[in-house]
């Protein structure tokens, strides 16, 4: 793994070339998952599905860098409805069958040499890929993309953490929707999925006075994940067991033999990049040694957390290389404004002129705004009058 010291970052082009070719599977892999997503597919298969894929398309690549690791960098997650996210079940746990109206937020990640890339992607269940969405479902996901939008243009050096975490606060305000309370994005850096630098969105008060306040720097990779809520945004957990989990720094002698053997496979195959106990030829043993390991705080999990049951929640995260000449997004899939109808819309002045700027870095000082508003990333004119 790579030390502090000789850290590599994107002012490599072989590193920027490692980037875009996870960002490449990613966005691959998603769009063969979204077209599963319909009535009557089993969600477990479905995530299992993007693992293999995952797995696979990995595989082709840098095939003479025999000691390159590379793989999953985040196990695919379908979390349907209020869930908001991590619902990854094992062979043993409740699966949950797709049916029509259902929203789903598709939710993975790749890397090459600890290089990562990530993705989120909402989609609502149809029979046909024209059909109307409306009401609260379409006021979440609009909320979401616009906010996550808002965040790309302004994901840039010298910007601070909390001017995104406000954008993304007000978008969603627009549509009478919550960001999910204290959700962060992450600064990404190799091997490391949770770098320092973090985005809060909707903080309370206690995470604001605990929460650190960044400046974003050239040169940086960042996850940015936004989730809206059209509740409270308070996310809770029930009886959904976690099945996604991830090693720490931490370091304590483990007691039982099964629970070393675990940790040892983990810190061999994973290093600290995240996993899910299906990947365990015996998950029931998986499942016993991971208790000791999470109760010393080896092995962190990532919980499935839930809104009220009558609520719904959207997600939209990409991945950004703050380059000299612009943000990079390298993940994400185009998103079809045309079939969400809100009664809302975004009326406040400066949320408006930031979303009609243009996101590509190369079309930012080009001349005219007619060729801005046909860009996929120039969006609030799609909005408009909804």
């Amino acid at each position: 793994m790579a030390e502090k010291d000789d850290e590599k970052t994107i002012a490599e082009d072989l590193v920027v070339t490692k980037y875009k070719m996870a960002g490449e599977i990613v966005n691959r892999v998603l769009k063969q998952i979204l077209d599963k997503c319909i009535s009557g597919n089993s969600v477990s298969e479905i995530c299992e599905f993007g693992d293999k894929l995952l797995l696979d398309e990995t595989n082709k690549v840098f095939k003479k860098e025999k000691d390159m690791k590379k793989g999953i960098a985040f196990p695919t997650c379908l979390s349907v409805n209020n869930c908001i996210c991590h619902f990854s079940p094992t062979a043993s746990e409740i699966d949950l069958v797709l049916k029509e109206g259902d929203v789903v937020k598709v939710d993975l990640g790749a890397h090459l040499d600890g290089f990562i890339a990530v993705v989120a992607h909402t989609l609502v269940v149809t029979i046909h890929d024209d059909q109307q969405i409306t009401g609260r479902k379409a006021d979440v996901i609009l909320a979401a993309y616009y906010a996550s939008q808002a965040a790309l243009r302004l994901l840039k050096p010298s910007v601070e953490t909390y001017t995104i975490t406000d954008a993304v606060g007000k978008v969603s305000d627009s549509f009478k929707c919550k960001p999910i309370e204290g959700m962060l994005s992450h600064q990404l850096e190799q091997f490391k999925i949770d770098g320092e630098k973090t985005i809060i969105q909707n903080p309370t008060d206690a995470q604001k006075k605990e929460h650190e306040k960044f400046i974003l720097e050239m040169y940086e990779v960042y996850a940015m994940d936004v989730l809206i809520s059209s509740g409270e945004g308070i996310g809770k957990e029930q009886d959904t067991r976690a099945t996604i989990f991830k090693k720490t720094e931490e370091t304590y002698q483990l007691k039982l033999k099964a629970s070393r053997m675990f940790y040892s496979e983990v810190s061999h195959k994973y290093g600290l990049m995240p996993f899910n106990l299906r990947t365990f030829e015996d998950e029931k043993k998986a499942k016993m040694a991971v208790v000791e390991c999470v109760n010393h705080r080896l092995i962190e999990p990532f919980q499935v957390l839930y809104e009220k049951p009558t609520e719904y929640v959207a997600q939209f995260k990409f991945t950004v290389l703050l380059m000299p000449n612009g943000a990079h997004k390298i993940t994400g899939l185009p998103f079809n404004y045309d079939i969400y109808a809100s009664e809302y819309s975004i009326k406040d002045p400066e949320l408006k002129i930031l979303l009609n700027s243009s996101a590509n870095p190369k079309s930012a000082k080009k001349k005219k705004r007619k060729a801005e508003k046909n860009s996929s990333e120039d969006i609030l004119t799609n909005s408009s009058g909804k």
